[in-house]
């Protein structure tokens, strides 16, 4: 096996790899943020704890983030350097050009509805029981934020593609160009 077969090996799994644990992360982070979130309802007198379960919800939602962006970018690349060859692999190509023409195929990488609902529902941990006037401020303070974090995750992913494959594009054009690239 060459290093280039073996490194295309590697990224493919590195993908899907990936793939499945954002897909184990999402319930799993929910699950912990539902039994915080209901432990604080239960057993907490201070509003103030709501910024624990919204912890939850953050360090959840940052993880996926993080691994969106790190499957999407390993992604482009392979598509770039992997897929110039009409004869090579084809996948991210392929999927690239049918992912957002496929109807119905609002699919939600980074789960953002989720973890919106789960931070406006952890509100409610918030005025249980009834917190000071700057307290309440505060909080709802942090938790706008969040969800404007998200949101702006969202559309910083929707671009994402189309950014990376256009840098992956200029580095190989310039890899190309230069007369003293290694062969692989």
């Amino acid at each position: 096996m060459t290093l280039r077969e073996h490194e295309f090996r590697v990224l493919r799994e590195t993908i899907a790899v990936r793939g499945t644990v954002r897909m184990v992360l999402v319930p799993f982070s929910l699950s912990c943020w539902a039994l915080l979130a209901g432990g604080l309802v239960v057993f907490s007198g201070w509003p103030i704890a709501a910024v624990l379960s919204l912890a939850v919800l953050v360090g959840g939602f940052e993880a996926v983030h993080a691994l969106h962006v790190g499957v999407e970018r390993i992604g482009r690349y392979i598509q770039v350097f992997y897929e110039a060859d009409p004869l090579g692999p084809r996948w991210e190509t392929t999927a690239m050009r049918t992912g957002p023409g496929l109807p119905g195929g609002g699919v939600d990488p980074l789960f953002t509805l989720l973890f919106v609902g789960a931070c406006v529902a952890n509100l409610v941990v918030i005025f249980i029981p009834p917190p000071s006037p700057y307290e309440a401020s505060a909080l709802i303070a942090l938790h706008v934020a969040f969800i404007v974090r998200v949101m702006r995750a969202r559309l910083a992913a929707a671009r994402q593609r189309v950014r990376d494959l256009e840098t992956f594009q200029r580095l190989h054009a310039g890899d190309q160009a230069s007369p003293t690239r290694p062969t692989v």
